[in-house]
């Protein structure tokens, strides 16, 4: 059974950055499409960016498009956000996700129907 654990979450000033981490277990990167997520209390969780199986392609939603940017490790089965000139409207718990489908695939697609999550880590942005 697949397994994502994030980490990297916390708290950073209007302006600053921080970088999220998602290590899979229990499966390899080119098996999957992976994907970050965000959710704030009382609002529906919303895609913040994803990539392909074979890391080859990204959407971003167009909030974060120049300043997050989705990367992985093969080697460390780890997919990263990293998340530059953070504003507060960015504070929420970020969840790591995939989604399974065809190996090593460049076709990517919406950022939806991801079923595997992992357990999230709040991120909050003060002014």
């Amino acid at each position: 059974q697949l397994q994502l654990v994030e980490s990297g979450g916390g708290l950073v000033q209007s302006g600053g950055s921080l970088r999220l981490s998602c290590r899979l277990s229990g499966g390899i990167l080119n098996s999957y499409a992976t994907g970050w997520f965000r959710q704030v209390p009382g609002k529906e969780r919303e895609a913040v960016a994803c990539m392909s199986s074979s890391g080859a392609t990204t959407n971003y939603a167009d909030s974060v498009k120049g300043r997050f940017t989705i990367s992985r490790d093969n080697a460390k089965n780890t997919v990263y956000l990293q998340m530059n000139s953070l504003k507060p409207e960015d504070t929420a718990v970020y969840f790591c996700a995939a989604r399974s489908g065809v190996f090593y695939t460049d076709w990517l697609g919406p950022c939806t129907d991801f079923g595997f999550w992992g357990q999230g880590t709040q991120v909050t942005v003060s002014s």
